[in-house]
């Protein structure tokens, strides 16, 4: 147990896109401080192992298969999800895609597909969970990026999805403060994912590809997870409508 052990006792959460990177680093850390947490991907063998993981660190942790950007996957998932744990307090939204393009290049049926799962797969993902939420009181963390705060060249794509959550954020905060719900994001950047091995198009501008990573050395999905623990804890219960910035100070 870390030093911070015991801020979610008691309580449950669910996360998507644990079957790995900053996913599977949010399920340990939250199931280090008590919490018992669903664990939501598209792939099953993923999900279980981190769902195993947390379950040898003495919480509750099951895994749940679910496809974000699919409406009945989502619905399906949350109820069995609650069904399970008998309460929500937490909803983690880290499940997304990337894919690097020229814009001229890029494809609708490929623009789609990444807003649909990063953006439309979060929304989702909440409009399922507030009314549990509301009845504990609880909180959604948002993946962000720091493609939400600053061009990124061949990221178009990604960006605006991310652009989407960042507002999408801001929006559901206001709606429901009076209620007792707060909506917080975290904006990694230069993270070491599998994420980060998506590959460049051909003839890109390494000056300007630069400015988006880290002064320093990449972080970890752990030095994510500890923000997303943190916002997600009552140690943030006056923070609302907020991003945190997880990119080891980035040039743009």
């Amino acid at each position: 147990m870390s030093a911070m052990a015991g801020r979610f006792e008691g309580r449950a959460a669910i996360v998507t896109g644990s079957a790995r990177g900053i996913g599977e680093a949010v399920v340990s850390r939250l199931a280090d401080e008590g919490c018992a947490v669903a664990c939501l991907d598209v792939d099953r063998a993923g999900a279980e192992s981190t769902a195993a993981a947390a379950v040898a660190m003495g919480v509750d942790a099951f895994a749940v298969v679910c496809d974000v950007g699919q409406e009945a996957s989502v619905e399906t998932a949350v109820a069995a999800a609650v069904e399970r744990l008998g309460r929500l307090d937490t909803l983690i939204n880290m499940a997304g895609i990337l894919s690097t393009s020229h814009s001229d290049q890029e494809t609708l049926e490929n623009w789609d597909r990444i807003l649909r799962v990063n953006l439309t797969g979060t929304f989702l993902m909440c409009r399922e969970a507030i009314p549990h939420l509301l009845k504990t009181k609880g909180n959604i963390v948002n993946a962000a990026s720091t493609s939400s705060l600053s061009g990124h060249p061949w990221f178009a794509a990604y960006g605006a999805s991310k652009a989407g959550v960042l507002m999408l954020t801001n929006s559901l905060a206001m709606e429901y403060a009076k209620r007792g719900l707060r909506v917080n994001s975290v904006a990694p950047g230069g993270i070491k994912t599998d994420m980060v091995n998506v590959g460049l198009p051909d003839n890109v501008d390494y000056d300007i590809l630069a400015r988006m990573m880290p002064i320093g050395p990449m972080g970890e999905p752990a030095m994510v997870a500890d923000v997303v623990a943190f916002l997600a804890s009552d140690d943030a219960r006056f923070i609302n409508g907020e991003y945190v910035r997880v990119d080891g100070a980035t040039l743009a």
